[in-house]
């Protein structure tokens, strides 16, 4: 693997300190001749003495922008504005096939300055990722849930450890679940974090939303969405369903945040929410409801999260240059992507 050379970026989101490989796997990189740049960065939940210690190049921020044409710049979340033409290899969370917001004019700067998007989201073998925070996005979005029921959420959110949220939602009452899309990634996480802390969990999958009882999911305090689709689907919550008050349901975490997608599940809301603003009222009445939108749930458990990202991501190194396995999928996005693009 002597010929690739990893450029982890520090992200341009301030509230983001996840990192796409720990200090210790990025060690085991180095080992084996990859080329492991990493830009400084103050905020990230491992500290640049580390990364220097497994063997890293350190950069300074933001310089990727003049780093090598062959390397791959490596990311979590948005790349910021600037440059417009992109002209790098780059692997990140894009959130740019579906139609959601910014997409098109991210794909433009791909196209315009001949680079290469690998979005992780789509790095998958026979169409399931292998790749994923899933798990603590799933467990960090029903504990905030929890929280928000037990009105003990307090903004501005902080980066955290799971041991403190478990405390935290232990100390309050348990409540009712129903966690959709239970058997993924993050629907084990959701039925992890709500079963340790003693909650009644309904666990939902495909066969049990077709067709959806939804007087059975509004008999629920809380609703934990871990469900994204590509294709056209009823949803699962509307207005509609919210309009006679006649509902025990008060909180909507909705862990996959789609928000923007024309395949929104949970069109009653259609904007994330923010660590300073983790909770947004969509219905009034006798009986209100909230909803949690965090598109960067994970980052409030940055080192739980970055360790078992980068323990899925580095055995795929080693294929990247020829892009096999799922790096093929993820090209293959990519290139469709472009071709349909608007001129």
């Amino acid at each position: 693997m002597s010929s690739v050379h990893l450029w982890i970026r520090e992200e341009s989101r301030p509230t983001e300190q996840r990192v796409p490989i720990v200090p210790e796997d990025a060690a085991l990189l180095v080992a084996e001749g990859v080329r492991v740049t990493v830009e400084r960065s103050q905020r990230r939940a491992y500290r640049d003495e580390e990364f220097a210690a497994a063997g890293c190049e350190l950069a300074d921020p933001g310089s990727w922008v003049a780093a090598p044409e062959d390397a791959y710049i490596v990311g979590i979340k948005e790349l910021p504005p600037e440059p417009e033409p992109l002209h790098h290899h780059h692997i990140f969370f894009a959130h740019a096939y579906k139609g959601q917001e910014g997409a098109e004019r991210l794909l433009h700067r791909f196209r315009s300055g001949g680079g290469e998007l690998l979005d992780v989201e789509y790095l998958t073998v026979d169409g399931r990722r292998v790749v994923a925070f899933g798990y603590w996005a799933g467990y960090v979005g029903a504990a905030l849930g929890a929280l928000a029921w037990q009105d003990a959420l307090r903004p501005p959110l902080q980066p955290t450890t799971q041991q403190d949220l478990d405390d935290r939602i232990a100390a309050g009452s348990p409540g009712r679940a129903v966690v959709i899309g239970a058997g993924g990634r993050s629907g084990r996480g959701s039925v992890a974090a709500l079963t340790a802390a003693g909650w009644e969990v309904t666990q939902w999958d495909r066969r049990q939303t077709q067709p959806l009882d939804r007087p059975a999911l509004l008999d629920h305090d809380l609703l934990v969405n871990c469900v994204m689709t590509k294709t056209s689907t009823p949803p699962f919550l509307t207005h509609e369903d919210l309009a006679g008050d006649e509902h025990r349901l008060r909180v909507v975490a909705d862990v996959t945040c789609d928000v923007t997608s024309e395949h929104n599940l949970l069109p009653v809301n259609t904007a994330i929410t923010t660590w300073e603003l983790p909770v947004r009222r969509v219905h009034q009445g006798q009986h209100p409801v909230d909803v949690i939108a965090i598109d960067n749930l994970p980052s409030l458990l940055p080192r739980e999260a970055s360790r078992s990202f980068s323990a899925e991501l580095i055995p795929l190194v080693r294929d990247l240059p020829a892009r096999r396995g799922p790096w093929a999928a993820a090209k293959e996005a990519f290139s469709s992507a472009l071709g349909a693009l608007r001129h």
